[in-house]
C-alpha cells in the first residue's frame, strides 16, 4: 500500500529528517530535501514551474511513482540542514533538480584540493576596469570544460544593457568568491538568441526579459591579474550580478 502521510507516532520519532526523491527508472536521486512531519510528501502536490515538477509529471504520465526515501532521521533542524547540504555535495549530479542547493551547500562544501587552496589562501582582486562579476555557484562544477564555463557565465541574466551609462568591458566568472575566468565582452544580446555548446541540433528557446553576452577569453596577461583571486571583499559580491567601475 502506498503511503502518503505519516502517523503522529512516526512523526514524533522522525523529528527532522533528510529525504530523497529517486527516479525508479534509473535509481538515481533527482531531488534532496529536509524537513519534519509530512514534508516529504508535499512535493507530490507541487504545481510550480520547476525541474523537479517536470520530472514528477513525466513519471506520472508514464504511470510511475517516484521512490521516496528517508536518508537520515531523528535530527535537529541544524543537523538536518547540514546532512542535506552534505548529501547534495556528495550527489551533485546533473539530474538533481534542486533549485537551492541547501543552506550549507556553498559553505565549506565539497571541493577539489586544487580549488580549495585558492579559496583558503587567496589574494584580493583589485579590479580597476569596468567589469561585471557573475556568480555561478549554482551552475559551476569541477572539471567543466572551457566552453561549458563560458556558456554558464554568459547566459542568461536579468540585466538591461540599454540602460547602462558605462558598459562593462569584462565579465568575470565567480565561484565561491573566487574569479574562475575572465571574458572580454563583445556584445550583449537577447537571452537565448545565440547558440550554446549544450544545445541539441543548434536549437535553443528564447529566454524572455534576460540578456547574455558574446565574447572571448581575455588575453593571458589580463587573466593572470585576476583569475584565482578573491572578490568576497566587494560589498554585494554574493549577488549573482555585481557591477564594478560602471557608474
Amino acid at each position: 500500500m502506498k503511503i502518503n502521510s505519516f502517523t503522529q507516532k512516526v512523526r514524533e520519532q522522525l523529528k527532522y529528517y533528510v529525504y530523497l526523491y529517486t527516479d525508479p527508472r534509473t535509481d538515481r536521486p533527482f531531488y534532496i530535501g529536509q524537513g519534519q512531519g509530512n514534508r516529504i510528501f508535499s512535493h507530490l502536490k507541487d504545481i510550480s514551474d520547476t525541474e523537479k515538477v517536470k520530472v514528477l509529471k513525466e513519471l506520472k504520465r508514464l504511470g510511475i511513482s517516484p521512490t521516496l526515501e528517508v536518508l537520515k532521521y531523528g535530527l535537529t533542524k541544524e543537523q538536518a540542514l547540514l546532512v542535506e547540504s552534505t548529501a547534495i555535495d556528495l550527489l551533485k549530479l546533473d539530474n538533481l533538480t534542486n533549485r537551492q542547493l541547501g543552506h550549507y551547500a556553498n559553505f565549506n562544501g565539497r571541493t577539489e584540493v586544487e580549488d580549495l587552496v585558492p579559496i583558503l589562501d587567496c589574494v584580493e582582486a583589485r579590479i580597476k576596469e569596468p567589469s561585471i562579476l557573475i556568480t555561478i555557484n549554482r551552475a559551476y562544477r569541477f572539471g567543466m570544460s572551457a566552453q561549458e564555463l563560458y556558456d554558464v557565465t554568459r547566459s542568461a541574466w536579468v540585466v538591461n544593457p540599454r540602460a547602462w551609462k558605462v558598459k562593462p568591458d569584462y565579465a568575470m566568472a565567480v565561484f565561491r568568491g573566487i574569479i574562475r575566468e575572465v571574458y572580454l565582452i563583445s556584445e550583449w544580446v537577447r537571452g537565448g538568441s545565440t547558440m550554446r555548446f549544450s544545445d541539441k541540433d543548434g536549437l535553443h528557446e528564447d529566454i524572455p526579459k534576460r540578456w547574455e553576452f558574446v565574447g572571448k577569453v581575455a588575453e593571458l596577461s589580463f587573466r593572470k591579474k585576476y583569475v584565482g583571486k578573491s572578490v568576497s571583499h566587494n560589498k554585494g559580491a554574493q549577488n549573482p550580478i555585481k557591477f564594478l567601475n560602471c557608474s
